[in-house]
């Protein structure tokens, strides 16, 4: 349970109908299973010891009879496992039956936690047996244990710390008002649902977004356990479609799997830091009963994935039509400055790598939108030492192909010109020599802004601002970013998509650009190849780009980053090799905040951004002291 994940598992048990000892067995063996597996909440479907389809049978008492026997069972079997179990039963008390979810811990039944919405509609018709919750919490005795019987109530553990978990029963999920909502509120961190849900056209992909979109809106776990096939089909087919979701997204799903544990791993942590970071998001008054549980502290082995690259989406359709929303935002976004600022030009400094690509790009874009001709865009290429063949070749032909004006401007001279002016020798390859280059292109940028009426197109991206690789007052600056919120590995893919779409002579030399190793250019090139490869100066831009993500979006510690990246990249990177760009990321993340305190406008396309006016303040002088020293400290 280290770094807040907690192993959960929703399990459809193979059953026989009005047969509870039967199902008894079976439930006690998943529970077993699970238990080998490290599970700590294992949930089962609706009225699971009986079966749901009884029907008047439920009114028998021998039924009643074997199905408290059937209890006894599973409570005493399990009396030695660690997870918080929560089984479909079916309680008689105060003359009414209630349809309940029995809590089990460690040999007792903590909690009887009866179904509050009763459907009495279409093929269901529980109201013929079963009483809606009562309001209150009361106590009762059951198996000679002293229980709560209510709807009301949380089972509260500091392993993982802030983990709360509610009970709600399969119509409670699907109605206005669920009691879902009053549990997060009052602080419930993971919500169990035991269901019966038969299933008909159309409804396993409805029921998987209302589990998923109420994860989100409550920001919880969500643990939904369905009954299965065993159940009666004389007017239903059940296929227990298990999910568990985390705020709004569905990490396991399973159908037509009988005897069989859906199992995965809820960040609890995560969820803190997201209510956390929402203030909208308010606690209610305590009108709960907590119940205090306890796991035995281990580490939790995670099943669930993470994607090395959070923000690419896999599935080819879903990142097209992602790439097409996003330069749509972006595009959309500088033509309302261009429009307000009466720009009569757009500048951009294309060098022929990936980030001016993307900006001239956008730049296009918007001007299609507001009808302007393309050679009011003037993109400039400014050679200089570093300057290759390739790069410069391939602005050109980019610039004519999408129909903008083309300058070339040599500052090499100027450049030189100003070594001689504060005395830097053309041998020291330090930051001042490359610096003053990247200066010098701003300067020539801002200036034809000026006297052309236009405005800076700004061509950085996300993962250079986190990581400080821009030069201050020099790249770092524009009169709009278009890219700041765009990392790079999601760049590389924006303008792939874009030569997927044409067809012309501007596809070609956007593969070619694709094909080009990043590099600012300023030192000098070898042999006429590009000398100054980024990424083995400040490592790779997928893991910074992947650190960026979970430390910014989730607030993961770099303990927690290193784990979850080890397995992302088990088969590309060394653990060694992960914590050392995760070291220099955390760094250079703290060192290079006051370049991102002044940042200029840019539009927000996705979750993280680090805009000093939007998602991000923090100030330029905090220590780093203890990020750095967790991340030294790991193992790897």
């Amino acid at each position: 349970m280290n770094d807040g994940f907690i192993k959960v598992a929703a399990a459809s048990p193979e059953l026989r109908v009005a047969d509870p000892l039967y199902n008894a067995g079976k439930i006690v063996d998943l529970i077993r299973k699970a238990d080998e597996s490290g599970v700590k909440i294992l949930v089962f479907p609706e009225l699971s010891v009986t079966g749901y389809t009884c029907g008047d049978l439920f009114f028998q008492k021998r039924l009643q009879r074997s199905a408290e026997e059937a209890l006894s069972l599973i409570v005493k079997d399990t009396a030695g496992s660690d997870a918080l179990i929560f089984v479909g039963y079916p309680y008689p008390h105060g003359g009414k039956l209630y349809n309940t979810a029995a809590a089990i811990k460690g040999g007792k039944i903590l909690a009887l936690i009866p179904k509050k919405n009763i459907p009495s509609y279409g093929e269901f018709y529980e109201t013929r047996w079963f009483a809606p919750a009562p309001e209150e919490n009361e106590s009762v005795s059951i198996l000679g244990c002293e229980a709560v019987f209510g709807r009301k109530v949380l089972f509260d553990s500091e392993l993982p710390c802030g983990l709360s978990v509610g009970c709600e029963i399969c119509e409670d999920l699907w109605v206005p008002e669920s009691p879902s909502v009053d549990l997060a509120l009052n602080g419930a961190t993971v919500i169990v649902n035991l269901s019966a849900s038969d299933e008909i056209i159309g409804k396993e992909e409805y029921r998987r977004n209302l589990v998923s979109s109420v994860s989100a809106r409550l920001v919880c776990g969500y643990i939904y356990a369905d009954a299965a096939d065993g159940e009666s089909t004389t007017d239903m087919v059940f296929t227990g479609s298990n999910i568990i979701a985390e705020n709004g997204s569905v990490l396991a799903a399973s159908m037509f799997r009988d005897n069989e544990l859906t199992i995965s791993e809820i960040d609890v942590e995560r969820l803190l830091h997201e209510r956390q970071r929402m203030n909208t998001f308010t606690s209610a008054a305590g009108n709960c009963t907590h119940i205090a549980v306890d796991f035995t502290e281990e580490e939790t082995q995670l099943t669930r994935s993470f994607s090395p690259h959070p923000f690419v989406p896999s599935d080819t359709g879903e990142r097209d039509s992602r790439c097409e929303e996003i330069l749509t935002l972006q595009a959309y976004g500088l033509k309302k400055r261009l429009v307000s600022a009466r720009a009569a030009k757009a500048v951009v400094g294309l060098s022929g790598g990936l980030d001016s690509t993307l900006a001239l790009l956008v730049t296009v874009k918007a001007f299609d939108l507001i009808k302007r001709p393309r050679t009011d865009i003037i993109a400039i290429t400014m050679p200089c030492f570093g300057t290759t063949e390739r790069t410069k070749s391939n602005a050109e032909k980019l610039a004519s192909a999408l129909g903008v004006t083309f300058r070339t401007i040599d500052i090499t001279e100027s450049v030189l010109r100003h070594f001689e002016d504060i005395g830097q020798s053309t041998d020291d390859l330090s930051v001042t020599y490359e610096n003053s280059q990247a200066r010098e292109r701003t300067q020539v940028l801002m200036d034809t802004a000026n006297k052309t009426g236009g405005i800076v197109i700004g061509t950085g991206d996300l993962s250079e601002l986190a990581l400080g690789w821009a030069t201050y007052n020099g790249d770092h600056m524009s009169m709009y970013g278009v890219n700041s919120s765009i990392p790079k590995t999601l760049v590389r893919y924006l303008v792939r998509h874009t030569a997927d779409m044409l067809s012309d002579e501007a596809s070609l030399v956007l593969y070619d650009i694709l094909a080009t190793p990043v590099s600012p250019e300023l030192l000098p090139a070898k042999d006429g190849q590009i000398s100054q490869v980024t990424e083995d100066i400040v490592g790779p831009y997928e893991l910074h780009d992947f650190f960026l993500y979970y430390m910014i979006r989730f607030g993961y510690s770099p303990r927690k980053i290193f784990r979850i990246a080890a397995d992302a990249f088990r088969s590309d990177y060394s653990p060694a090799f992960i914590k050392k760009w995760l070291t220099v990321f955390v760094r250079r993340f703290f060192q290079q905040q006051f370049k991102r305190s002044c940042l200029p406008d840019g539009p927000k396309v996705g979750t993280v951004t680090l805009s000093p006016r939007s998602d991000w303040r923090m100030p330029s002088d905090a220590s780093a002291d203890a990020w750095i020293k967790e991340a030294e400290e790991i193992e790897a």
